[in-house]
């Protein structure tokens, strides 16, 4: 079924499929995404417009003096409907996008550098590892099967494209990822603990994986890996996930370089 040029009716079933994307279960079902962003968009316009099948106005004037790619459709919403699919309130053309295929990891082969094991389930979280992945060179990002979508909305805005730059893996669940590392299948594994040993005292490996849990919940205590800690004043309880990892992230980047 071809885009339309101009889409005016909530039941028209391209914009109901394009409504579905606010959540895990419509990307899943549908394999497609909206981009939003007055930065990001034009950036990935201007980078990854092969990722990108349509450009989503509510008015021309938008883009006037836009260099739209040459196969990418424009397809223009009565203002109400294009407020429902700016899910963040950008107020700014939306890009549709393919979800690419994120295939399953094989944990037995050795990791490339530092790998990123992650169970975040918030997206707004993810979005922000992921951002701090690509900053500091961990190009692989092994998503647990407790993650969320690395596509969500949310992820997307947090991520500033990092999505982009990284490479995304499917993995197991907890139990899965331990049964592999019991065996001595799953790598170097690291993993962030308040009682584990100074971060800053270490000897980073170049190559490993860095496992990182559910914000609140940690790395399970039945996971075989080497525990570091991160220094603090003691001043608060512990540091947001992503805080964590990023000066991890930030620590293995600085030796490794």
């Amino acid at each position: 079924m071809p885009l339309p040029r101009l889409i005016e009716s909530p039941q028209n079933p391209w914009f109901k499929l394009w409504e579905s994307l606010s959540e895990s279960r419509g990307l899943k079902k549908h394999g497609t995404f909206l981009l939003a962003g007055q930065k990001t968009v034009p950036e990935a316009l201007a980078r990854w417009a092969d990722r990108f099948s349509a450009l989503l106005i509510d008015d021309p004037a938008r883009i006037e003096g836009w260099a739209v790619p040459p196969g990418l459709d424009v397809v223009q919403l009565a203002p109400a409907l294009f407020r429902r699919l700016d899910f963040n309130g950008t107020d700014f053309p939306l890009l549709l996008g393919t979800v690419p295929e994120i295939p399953f990891v094989d944990l037995a082969r050795p990791p490339q550098g530092l790998e990123l094991v992650c169970a975040l389930g918030d997206p707004n979280n993810l979005g922000a590892l992921l951002r701090s992945a690509a900053s500091f060179g961990a190009r692989r990002v092994i998503l647990l099967e407790e993650s969320a979508h690395p596509y969500h909305p949310k992820c997307l805005r947090a991520a500033s494209n990092a999505q982009f730059e990284l490479t995304l893996m499917r993995g197991p669940r907890w139990p899965a990822l331990r049964d592999a590392a019991l065996r001595d299948q799953a790598g170097p594994l690291f993993a962030l603990d308040a009682g584990g040993e100074d971060l800053s005292a270490i000897a980073w490996p170049r190559d490993l994986r860095l496992v990182l849990g559910e914000e609140g919940q940690g790395v399970p205590d039945d996971l075989p890996a080497r525990r570091l800690s991160i220094p603090t004043t003691g001043a608060v309880e512990s540091l947001n996930a992503t805080v964590a990892a990023s000066l991890a992230l930030y620590s293995h980047f600085l030796a490794t370089r």
